[in-house]
This record gives C-alpha cells, sequence and structure tokens, in this order.
C-alpha cells in the first residue's frame, strides 16, 4: 500500500450537518453522523416527530378504504 492510499484510509470524511449545515465528520467516532452534535440531532427528530417534514396529500389515506383501493 502506497502512502498516499494509506493517508486516504485515515482522513476524516467531513459532510454537512442537515440541521445547521456545518461541517460534521462522517465515522464511526462520531455517535450522531450525519449530525455534527446531539443538539441538531435532536432538533431533526423534533421536526420529524411534530410531522415538519410531512408532504402534502389530499387528506385522504392511502389503504383498505382510500382512494387507491376504490380506484376513484
Amino acid at each position: 500500500m502506497t502512502s498516499a492510499a494509506a493517508s486516504s484510509e485515515t482522513r476524516e470524511r467531513r459532510v454537512r450537518c442537515p440541521s445547521c449545515g456545518g461541517d460534521s465528520i462522517y465515522a464511526p467516532s462520531n455517535a450522531f453522523r450525519p449530525f455534527c452534535s446531539e443538539r441538531c440531532q435532536q432538533m431533526d427528530f423534533g421536526a420529524w416527530a411534530s410531522e415538519r417534514f410531512a408532504l402534502p396529500g389530499n387528506g385522504e389515506a392511502d389503504g383498505p378504504d382510500g382512494p387507491a383501493s376504490r380506484g376513484d
């Protein structure tokens, strides 16, 4: 193995934190990856739990009684 290959394996991969946009280390040493911190991870989870990430819909549920099963 060359020294260039060895240095690329030991180099930390940095990604953008989805919450704050700052640098985040994407490696097993970062327990909160892809987030930079526990705070950013919790903020994202809170947004998900309060359904701020919901996709717009027509209000009808898909399922046994929804529009997909009725053929409307």
